[in-house]
């Protein structure tokens, strides 16, 4: 399925920065980054409940927010991109 994640962390101490770093690692991890602050993810069910675990155990949730928006299997049909930066094939290898 495809997992849509957007985070905001406060960056305001030294700490936050941290936090930011760690859930942007996190997010790398299982998926690609479309924006700043968003990932675009494809996992299965088992994936998906490690993700969302080792991320709330990394945020302040008085100061940072998570946003999970789960789109299924069936993506293609609910994702238009327009403009810069060319959409990426989340189901083919990926490259570093």
């Amino acid at each position: 399925m495809l997992v849509l994640i957007t985070y905001d962390v406060s960056t305001v101490t030294t700490a936050g920065q941290k936090r930011l770093r760690k859930v942007a690692k996190i997010c790398q991890n299982y998926g690609q980054r479309v924006q700043n602050s968003v990932f675009e993810c494809i996992v299965d069910a088992t994936q998906f409940t490690t993700l969302k675990i080792e991320l709330t155990a990394i945020i302040d949730v008085s100061r940072d927010s998570l946003r999970f928006y789960q789109l299924g299997k069936n993506y293609k049909n609910k994702v238009e991109h327009i403009g810069a930066k060319d959409s990426i094939n989340l189901e083919g290898p990926l490259l570093f």
